[in-house]
C-alpha cells in the first residue's frame, strides 16, 4: 500500500509541475509520519486510522500552511497530524457530540449527525470546511470513506470510498 500512496504523490507533484516549476517546493510539504504521531493521533481521537491514510502519510505528513502554499488537491491543504489533532479538538467543542441524531439526511452511508468524533479532518479549505475520514459509517457505508464537512450548513457528502479514490478522482478531473 505504501508503493502505492508514493505512486500517488508523484502524480500530484508530476501535475503541478506542469503549471508550476517549483511545485514541490510550493506544497510545503512534511518529513514522513512516525510511529510515535500515528500511535498519538489514535489515542487522541480514539479511532483506529484508515490504512490508506497511514500509507499516505508515511510518505509526507501533510504540509504547513502559509502565505503562497499551493493545495495538494482542488483547494485542500493536508493538514500534519499536529494539525488534525487540533482541528478536531477545536471541531469536539464547537458541536455537543451528545447531541444525538437529527432529522437530517446526509444519504444512507453516514450517520445524521453534525459532527461525530469518529471523523478524522485530514484537510480544509481555509474556510472552515474539513475533508474527513469516517471512521464510524453507517452498516451501508464503508470505514474510511471520505467526506466534506462544511461548516455553514448541514451538507455532508461522501466523495469517495477511501483516501486513495478520493484523490484518483481529483487526479482525473484535473487533468
Amino acid at each position: 500500500m505504501i508503493k502505492q500512496a508514493e505512486l500517488l504523490w508523484e502524480r500530484i507533484i508530476k501535475r503541478g509541475s506542469n503549471q508550476d516549476i517549483n511545485f514541490r517546493e510550493v506544497l510545503n510539504l512534511q518529513p514522513s509520519a512516525t510511529v510515535e504521531e500515528f500511535q498519538l493521533i489514535e489515542s487522541t481521537l480514539g479511532v483506529q486510522l484508515p490504512e490508506e491514510m497511514k500509507s499516505f502519510y508515511s510518505v509526507y505528513n501533510g504540509q504547513v500552511w502559509d502565505l503562497g502554499v499551493e493545495p495538494f488537491v482542488r483547494n485542500l491543504t493536508l493538514s500534519p497530524i499536529s494539525e488534525i489533532i487540533n482541528n478536531w479538538e477545536f471541531l469536539q467543542e464547537e458541536f455537543d457530540p451528545d447531541d444525538g441524531l437529527l432529522d437530517i439526511n446526509y444519504g444512507a452511508e453516514v450517520k445524521p449527525i453534525l459532527w461525530n468524533k469518529k471523523w478524522i479532518p485530514i484537510a480544509e479549505n481555509g474556510g472552515g470546511d474539513y475533508l474527513c475520514l469516517d471512521t464510524d459509517p453507517t452498516e451501508v457505508g464503508v470505514f474510511g470513506q471520505v467526506l466534506y464537512f462544511y461548516h455553514d450548513y448541514g451538507n455532508r457528502s461522501i466523495e469517495a470510498k477511501n483516501l486513495y479514490e478520493f484523490i484518483e478522482v481529483c487526479l482525473n478531473e484535473e487533468s
